[in-house]
């Protein structure tokens, strides 16, 4: 196959749940009593108005799904920060912007330490970088910045991301195309030169090529046993990546219109 001259690869997108970071089949109901009982406590300690942990648990719990399911219909995702603080400020909770930040962190912080990376994934991103990419994250979630990105600092891999976008801060998410564009306009490159990478065929790939982005889709459980889509690459590991984009834009400098110019 052929790959047009204008195609070069110079930047990759990358989803982040079972893409740069496995999490697997989630236990929701087991992750949600933990964050429930770290956040109650810490709230507890800081003489905080919050009752019995029971009527706790369920207020939060009944509010969460309600959420869910008006983001379900809308088809946005609302900001978990915003929703903790402001519920929280109407049953006169009060807390300063970090510690309302280390409450939302506290939610997420057990799922965080039920999830792992590949052990190469450092190598493989800076051996990206170092073959002059830009790289991006474009992620559907309802789970604020700041706690996503606490958790890829753990992991050591935050600093190779310059352009992070998060659904819940758009009126739009994948595979809304949208999300896409506006990551592209971030990351300062055409569409046909980014590269997508992630794990779901409908809100990764698919529109991911119905723009003429290239696209990668990476094996997880999300897509085991479905056909991949015509025309996208496919990887098992990240540690794939640097090989297959150098095999790319090796077909691109052999394009006959390249060697004209």
């Amino acid at each position: 196959m052929s790959i047009a001259p204008d195609k070069k690869i110079k930047a990759v997108l990358f989803d982040l749940g079972e893409t740069l970071v496995n999490f697997g089949k989630v236990r929701s109901l087991s992750i949600f009593g933990e964050g429930a009982r770290l956040s109650y406590d810490f709230l507890k300690s800081k003489g905080q108005p919050v009752g019995n942990f029971t009527y706790y648990f369920w207020r939060n719990l009944v509010s969460l799904h309600v959420c869910r399911w008006l983001s379900c219909i809308s088809g946005k995702d609302f900001d978990a920060l915003k929703l903790l603080s402001e519920s929280g400020a109407k049953k006169g909770i009060k807390l300063n912007d970090q510690e309302w930040g280390h409450f939302a962190w506290l939610w997420y912080e057990h799922l965080s330490k039920s999830s792992t990376i590949e052990p190469d994934i450092v190598e493989t991103l800076r051996a990206l970088k170092e073959m002059g990419l830009k790289l991006g994250i474009v992620s559907n979630t309802f789970v604020h910045g700041s706690s996503l990105e606490k958790h890829l600092e753990q992991f050591g891999i935050l600093e190779f991301f310059e352009v992070k976008f998060y659904s819940y801060q758009f009126e739009f998410r994948k595979p809304d195309v949208r999300i896409f564009i506006k990551a592209a306009d971030a990351i300062g490159e055409r569409l046909p030169n980014i590269l997508f990478v992630g794990d779901r065929i409908n809100k990764d790939i698919k529109p991911a090529l119905m723009l003429d982005m290239p696209a990668v889709l990476k094996e997880a459980y999300t897509n085991k046993g479905r056909k991949v889509p015509n025309g996208a690459y496919t990887i098992n590991k990240l540690s794939e990546l640097p090989g297959l984009i150098e095999e790319i834009n090796n077909e691109v400098k052999s394009h006959p219109a390249a060697e004209k110019k």
